[in-house]
């Protein structure tokens, strides 16, 4: 798994989704488990997880705006740079709606992110 800190949130990044579970050290979070991951084939166009913007889990399930946020793009999905740039975008506007109330704020900050986080993972697809 690869964990970048980008401020306001966690930038996870693997080959395997089911590793967001073991990074976190829980079986079940948000609605999603660990054992229906793993029995889901992941593949470049299907997947138990393709992308994943949630709340760091904790044992007090009680979330709210300003708690840790993460979020998880699965390598593995990204087979061209269309899809990929889809899929991080998509992620950040969950993200963004969080951060910020203002429509042109959450459009703006989810597109410059997007920018940023292109950048880190295709370095890390061409490794």
């Amino acid at each position: 798994m690869i964990t970048i800190i980008r401020g306001a949130y966690i930038l996870l990044l693997s080959y395997n989704p089911c590793e967001v579970f073991t990074y976190f050290n829980v079986e079940e979070m948000h609605g999603l488990s660990l054992a229906e991951c793993e029995v889901h084939h992941n593949t470049p166009d299907s997947s138990y997880i393709a992308g994943w913007c949630n709340y760091v889990p904790k044992a007090n399930k009680d979330y709210q705006k300003g708690d840790p946020m993460f979020i998880y793009i699965n390598l593995t999905r990204c087979k061209d740079d269309v899809t990929t740039f889809g899929h991080i975008m998509h992620e950040l506007m969950h993200l963004s709606f969080e951060m910020h109330t203002d429509e042109e704020e959450i459009i703006t900050w989810a597109e410059l992110e997007a920018h940023e986080v292109f950048k880190i993972v295709e370095n890390e697809i061409k490794m």
